[in-house]
């Protein structure tokens, strides 16, 4: 049988209310009486009950940690180092998929059924009104990957996007291409869009150059792929600024099919630096963006608020950088 709070008591020599303030957080305790619990709860190997704790102090520790593109290898990355990092803060994850949900009222619902203390919207895609359900549903919320705003809504932690833009068109300005492509991600994501903006932005003060873009239909393998044979058919430009790793990785398997070489034939730099981008045998030149940090001060922000509901929203916006590997011709 699962040993008790009336065991360790007993145990111990103390009463049960002693034993539960043991391992409330906060509550008062003296350190004999704190000793004496956690010994004898070490010798009968017991653990306190979340679900009775939560029921006790109204806080449950979950957190919803909110996605919609699954079908992305960067969110394996993304959800193992949240997972961790919120379980050594004592907190516990629920991961929730809103693939293909568009009502944020849906989400806010689904989350307060199972009694969130605060959630975390995980995604570069949806656009701002889902955390911003969040918040006018009182619950506290962090929009991780979310779009930067030097006055947001709600705490937004991530990259700019439109800076990354600007970074993409200026490195292939340094590789002296001239007819230069954006191959974005699906055009209804702010990212996308933000990414689209920089790079054009970047672009309209060399009229010599040839630029053109167009969108993928997904951020995934086989949208990048396919929108590269697509481009492929026609007549294609010397390089492309993937807006995406998975969607580069898609692109340089369609380079692969017509016999081309990345940065031989066709220039290829894609956004993330996600972990399969390394391989050897895809070596993609990309823009890096710093996760771990990103992830770590989403999860700060989180425990700040379960201190201090009220907190003023924050944008912060952390920078990128180039790193160099085999699919862009060198620079001159």
């Amino acid at each position: 049988m699962s040993v008790t709070l009336k065991d360790v008591a007993a145990l111990a020599g103390v009463s049960r209310s002693a034993v539960s303030r043991t391992f409330t957080e906060g509550a008062s305790v003296s350190a004999k009486t704190r000793s004496k619990v956690e010994k004898a709860a070490r010798e009968l190997g017991y653990s306190p009950n979340a679900l009775a704790s939560s029921l006790t102090t109204g806080r449950t520790k979950l957190i919803g940690l909110i996605s919609n593109n699954f079908h992305n290898p960067i969110f394996l990355e993304v959800f193992d180092q949240f997972t961790r990092a919120l379980q050594e803060r004592g907190l516990r994850p629920l991961i929730v998929n809103l693939t293909d949900e568009t009502e944020p009222a849906n989400s806010v619902r689904m989350l307060r059924q199972y009694s969130v203390d605060a959630a975390i919207v995980a995604s570069s895609t949806l656009p701002p009104s889902f955390a911003k359900a969040f918040h006018d549903a009182g619950v506290p919320v962090v929009h991780t990957f979310g779009r930067s705003a030097t006055s947001p809504e709600v705490h937004v932690v991530g990259i700019d996007n439109v800076e990354c833009g600007r970074m993409a068109a200026r490195e292939l300005l340094a590789r002296k291409y001239t007819r230069i492509g954006y191959l974005g991600g699906p055009q209804d994501a702010t990212s996308a869009l933000d990414r689209h903006r920089g790079f054009m932005e970047e672009l309209s003060d060399h009229p010599e150059i040839d630029v053109s873009h167009c969108f993928a239909g997904a951020y995934s393998f086989e949208a990048g792929r396919a929108e590269m044979l697509r481009l492929l058919s026609e007549t294609p430009a010397e390089a492309y600024f993937c807006g995406d790793d998975i969607l580069s990785i898609g692109a340089l398997s369609a380079l692969k099919d017509h016999g081309l070489k990345p940065g031989q034939d066709i220039g290829i730099i894609g956004l993330n630096d996600m972990e399969m981008s390394r391989w050897e045998n895809i070596d993609l030149t990309t823009i890096h963006q710093p996760i771990k940090q990103i992830i770590t001060s989403s999860v700060d922000l989180i425990v700040e608020m379960l201190k201090e509901p009220q907190r003023y929203p924050e944008a912060r916006i952390f920078p990128c950088r180039v790193i160099e590997r085999g699919t862009l011709r060198p620079r001159p």
